[in-house]
């Protein structure tokens, strides 16, 4: 076997912002207006969701350098915490995280092209996760190189769409800067609202799940973190505000295709055509990001748990060839048998936990003197106490706001300790004979 290509902190940073970058901000402002509809309250979420993700990037920037191993979540909490927290999480990435990200942002492109291609928007997903899963089962230079291409060329797109949203003239817009925000800001579905808003700002510690494919992560993966949430938190701001000023509040609320509504509304049914297949051509790299980041963590499950043993062999290449068609598999089956919102609640709320265990766990290891020396949170233990208090308080909303789903998530939990169990449970007849 060859040795393994490693790749810098650019390319690093270019899976942040394609994983960030997805289907979220296309989508999540029509579902915010549904429940909201003040301006101010509007910009604080998307204010507030690009805060929390950098405080979380400095943390996990720590701890993807104090415990320098590919896996993520997986990695940290069973080094911090305990081997079956840490499985869980693992889990929680198989069968929600990464496979979910990749379902909503392939039905997001179906919904897009449905009216370009003569191909149900079904098919158009089931075949976008199949493709580009192919694309990522050959080597990490071919990787690499699709995923640059097409992350350049959506931050470019993004660039015209803030420009054209903000200098071309609209006779109406969606603004709102009444004083309402008062009331709205306290309410169950601002809760609601911030975590579908954490969820499009989803991506932020992609880096931290390669680690042994960055040269030098020490120094490469805080700036590809931090670097990168930093630049989608910018654009993701100023994305919102052109899309408000270009349509009204009753051609938004509730919508799922906002990008399309909105180049529509700026250039016309033709040019709007063209811009939705763009979008759709930009959800490429947030899908390629999630296929080449998410088997990681299944690589990183199969060295250690019998049960997942099949999917430790790479190809030639030191690609997981078995893990990435694992997860297309999964994938594909979200895709056929639920909604679109009811996957974006469900995930929310699970992803949400385990993050902010991860975030505490900057806090345990310290106290425990765990890892090696690598880089060091600023303010530390303030920004992540700031961003567990924001996230637990979103955690206790969305519980009580959309508790069926939430206990989904718990049910998930449930499957992944019986999984657990089932594990030891070999192992231990493999000792005993």
């Amino acid at each position: 076997m060859s040795p393994k290509k490693k790749i810098g902190w650019i390319s690093a940073a270019a899976i942040v912002v394609a994983n960030m970058i997805g289907i979220g901000v296309f989508t999540t402002l029509g579902l915010q207006l549904d429940m909201l509809s003040n301006t101010w309250t509007i910009l604080s979420l998307w204010v507030i969701g690009g805060v929390i993700a950098l405080l979380g990037a400095f943390s996990y920037a720590e701890l993807g350098t104090k415990f320098p191993k590919s896996g993520g979540e997986y990695h940290f909490l069973s080094k911090i915490y305990h081997p079956f927290l840490g499985y869980l999480s693992g889990w929680v990435s198989l069968t929600v995280g990464f496979a979910t990200s990749i379902a909503l942002s392939a039905m997001a492109m179906g919904a897009y092209l449905k009216h370009m291609l003569p191909v149900s928007s079904l098919w158009i997903a089931l075949l976008s996760i199949i493709l580009l899963s192919l694309v990522h089962s050959f080597s990490i230079r071919q990787s690499s190189f699709f995923q640059n291409i097409f992350t350049l060329l959506k931050i470019l797109f993004i660039a015209f769409l803030i420009f054209s949203g903000f200098f071309l003239t609209s006779d109406s817009n969606a603004f709102d800067f009444t004083s309402t925000w008062k009331v709205e800001v306290f309410s169950p579905a601002y809760a609601v609202a911030l975590v579908y808003v954490m969820h499009a700002f989803s991506g932020w510690n992609a880096a931290a799940y390669i680690v042994d494919e960055i040269d030098s992560p020490k120094r490469n993966l805080p700036l590809a973190l931090i670097g990168g949430t930093l630049l989608v938190s910018i654009l993701f701001i100023f994305l919102q505000m052109a899309f408000l000023n270009q349509v009204p509040f009753s051609g938004l609320a509730g919508k799922i295709e906002i990008g399309q509504i909105v180049a529509e509304k700026m250039f016309g049914n033709g040019g709007g055509s063209v811009v939705g297949g763009l979008i759709a051509l930009m959800l490429v790299a947030n899908i390629s990001a999630m296929i080449w980041v998410g088997p990681r963590v299944t690589r990183a499950m199969a060295d250690k748990y019998m049960i997942w043993q099949y999917f430790a062999k790479d190809n030639r290449s030191g690609i997981p060839v078995r893990a990435i068609w694992l997860q297309a598999f999964i994938s594909i089956l979200m895709v056929v048998t639920s909604s679109f919102e009811q996957i974006l609640t469900y995930s929310g709320f699970i992803l949400q936990l385990f993050t902010t265990l991860t975030v505490a766990g900057v806090i345990v290891a310290r106290v425990k003197g765990l890892g090696k020396e690598g880089y060091k949170s600023p303010a530390y233990p303030w920004l992540q106490i700031i961003f567990l208090a924001f996230s637990i308080w979103a955690l206790v909303y969305l519980f009580y706001a959309k508790p069926y789903e939430s206990m989904l998530g718990l049910v998930n939990l449930i499957a992944g300790a019986l999984s657990f169990a089932l594990d030891r449970h070999q192992k231990r007849s493999r000792e005993v004979v």
